[in-house]
């Protein structure tokens, strides 16, 4: 039904699209190529995610389908809102010439009047933008790596920690890889920010551990800052969106998960925490597994934080930022920064720094992309590292994070 339902809306959307070119040009050979092209995205996805193998999981060519249908399909959308605007107008128009008898003019075919080539026109050429958006998202955007830096304030950090700076990734997807060189340009990127900590917060491979295999060499080469690396997991390293011939060899999967983060040199936190010291001052650094509002439930805050004191300083590893908004902001032992990932920021939406901010997973997140502030307790949401499900990003780009604490009161 799921696939009937989006074949006929693909078809009505499809139909409003075609009138678009037909006003434009009467050539009878565009007008079969754009249909050949059409029915050939159609059935080339239909195929791929009939024939998509649920004990494999997402390949380079579900990646690659999804990535050519919305390079086709979304620029459409786009389209028929100007050609059903139109079609609106013309039914007005329609009903007052029927109504008038015509004061309006009638045409050969009738009270309504015919499409005008220029809306037609001007429709294609706004289209054209995300079409253009999609293109540079698979070739260039998923790899368009940027070092993103805030200063936050608190009164009650430890003296010794004024100006610590923490690096944050995330959401490395490294089953979704094509391109070594622009992966160790980003390592490299990595390596060359000032910091004194790394935490890697979730999702290191899409589902299965095997993934990380070609790229394990390339991640060990990221340096250990002088207070070490962090990681934790996401929902995507439980191995819970394939089918698994037996639950051991989802348990062993998941254990050779696990086994990659001591492999590139991070210590993992499951559910537990540390503390960093400094000239004898010290925070604590709490690392918990997956928990998401709609997603895996393994975190568990009272067991990770079962040796810190309350008063202690409190950073948070959570990879769901769902978890910050239901559970983490009303928690009393009031963590005053959590890092999260999980939402890539939808890799598709339009960011203007200081005008604009916007993507349609905003209506599902609270909290999906940059720092956010409640009460004096801030989450950070990295935009990811990596891409998943669709091979590019559009607008929202992949991520390196630098956090620098400093003491004192935000100047005003």
């Amino acid at each position: 039904m799921r696939w009937l339902i989006f074949i006929a809306i693909y078809f009505v959307i499809e139909l409003y699209a075609f009138q678009a070119i037909r006003v434009i040009s009467k050539n009878k050979w565009i007008l079969i190529g754009y249909v050949g092209w059409s029915l050939f995205v159609l059935a080339y996805f239909v195929y791929v995610f009939f024939n998509y193998d649920r004990s494999v999981g997402q390949t380079q060519l579900s990646l690659g389908a999804t990535a050519l249908l919305l390079v086709s399909f979304v620029p459409k959308i786009v389209l028929i809102l100007f050609m059903f605007g139109e079609d609106m107008i013309r039914g007005i128009i329609g009903v007052y010439n029927y109504i008038s008898n015509g004061s309006l003019g009638v045409n050969e075919e009738g009270y309504v009047p015919s499409r005008r080539k220029f809306i037609s026109q001007i429709a294609l050429g706004v289209a054209a933008i995300p079409f253009a958006g999609f293109l540079h998202g698979i070739f260039r955007g998923k790899y368009n790596f940027k070092v993103l830096k805030h200063v936050l304030y608190f009164e009650d950090l430890p003296s010794a920690f004024n100006g610590f700076k923490i690096a944050q990734i995330s959401d490395i997807h490294s089953g979704s890889f094509d391109d070594p060189e622009k992966i160790n340009y980003a390592v490299d990127l990595i390596n060359e920010q000032e910091k004194d900590i790394l935490l890697f917060t979730g999702d290191i491979v899409n589902t299965k551990a095997e993934e990380m295999d070609p790229w394990i060499e390339t991640f060990k080469k990221i340096e250990k800052p002088i207070h070490g690396k962090y990681s934790v997991l996401g929902n995507h390293d439980y191995g819970e969106y394939v089918n698994w011939e037996t639950e051991k060899a989802k348990e062993d999967n998941f254990q050779a998960i696990k086994n990659i983060h001591n492999k590139i040199d991070f210590n993992l936190l499951l559910n537990e925490s540390t503390y960093l010291e400094k000239d004898g001052e010290k925070l604590a650094l709490i690392g918990v597994e997956n928990w998401g509002h709609n997603f895996k439930k393994a975190g568990d805050l009272q067991m990770a934080t079962n040796n810190i004191a309350s008063n202690d300083f409190k950073i948070l590893m959570s990879h769901d930022p769902s978890h910050w908004e239901h559970e983490v902001k009303k928690d009393e032992k009031h963590f005053h920064l959590t890092l999260s990932g999980h939402t890539h920021g939808f890799q598709f939406g339009i960011e203007i720094p200081g005008f604009l901010k916007w993507s349609p997973v905003q209506y599902v997140y609270k909290q999906w992309a940059g720092m956010y502030e409640e009460a004096g307790r801030y989450i950070n949401v990295n935009r990811g590292f990596g891409f998943h499900a669709y091979s590019g990003r559009v607008g929202i780009w992949p991520e390196i994070t630098i956090i620098e604490l400093r003491k004192g009161v935000k100047p005003a």
